[in-house]
């Protein structure tokens, strides 16, 4: 749940977690982030350093509030997928999971991209947050795409083409200040993944296969063909070329 969404406790003041998170944006927007301190947060919260690591196991972290969160539901949602799901159109779906917890609040999602923009920091762990969201996509195809020659690379090629469009769509609708349809432009972007890799797409010629010991290979050439060419016919008919 986001800060400012947060119901309040019975003394009207908001859960613990959601007001370390709204005090910590309060001075990041009033004095920058790289000048505002873990201790600063508490005291503005009104609590201690240690309810701060209870919740945050860094400044960074408080930045980012939601996305555990989010990606524990991803995973239970590809978990509970039905068998005869399809697994492109599955993957794209739990995406729209991360689209909706950024839609659930526009202001913050829109202070915490531009305030992600300008700290090079927060860029990076921002990518390490993406890059566990593309694994459990690509954990769940995988498995799908276990019976196929090329499932593992078909999976992680799929799972990265998933997280592109998406963070496309998405970063073009922070851009409109969260004005924009969030939800049209995601399932535009996502259309282009489906396309491109959902069902009834043809899927690429297998490998060839390399013939098992004591098979017999013939190799047809033109009488005067070169030895290198003859060698090269081969090494293509064993699978090695």
């Amino acid at each position: 749940m986001n800060p400012s969404s947060a119901p309040p406790r019975r003394d009207g003041r908001p859960p613990m977690r959601e007001a370390l998170v709204a005090a910590a944006f309060r001075l990041f927007l009033e004095r920058g982030y790289e000048e505002t301190t873990v201790d600063d947060i508490v005291t503005l919260a009104g609590v201690g350093r240690r309810s701060f690591f209870r919740y945050f196991p860094s400044k960074e972290d408080v930045v980012f509030p939601d996305h555990e969160r989010c990606l524990a539901d991803m995973t239970a949602f590809l978990a509970a997928s039905p068998a005869d799901a399809e697994p492109v159109r599955r993957v794209c779906d739990a995406a729209r999971l991360v689209l909706r917890m950024y839609a659930e609040n526009p202001s913050f999602s829109v202070q915490r991209y531009r305030l992600t923009k300008r700290v090079p920091g927060l860029r990076a762990y921002e990518l390490s947050v993406v890059w566990r969201y593309e694994r459990a996509l690509a954990a769940y195809l995988r498995d799908r795409f276990a019976d196929r020659p090329d499932g593992t690379l078909r999976a992680d090629v799929v799972a990265a083409a998933v997280v592109a469009a998406h963070n496309n769509a998405l970063r073009a609708w922070l851009r409109s200040d969260g004005v924009d349809d969030a939800g049209a432009a995601v399932d535009h972007a996502l259309g282009y993944v489906q396309s491109a890799f959902g069902a009834g797409v043809p899927a690429p010629p297998p490998a060839p296969a390399v013939p098992e010991a004591g098979e017999v290979v013939v190799v047809v050439a033109r009488r005067d063909a070169p030895l290198w060419r003859v060698v090269r016919e081969l090494e293509s008919a064993l699978g090695r070329a």
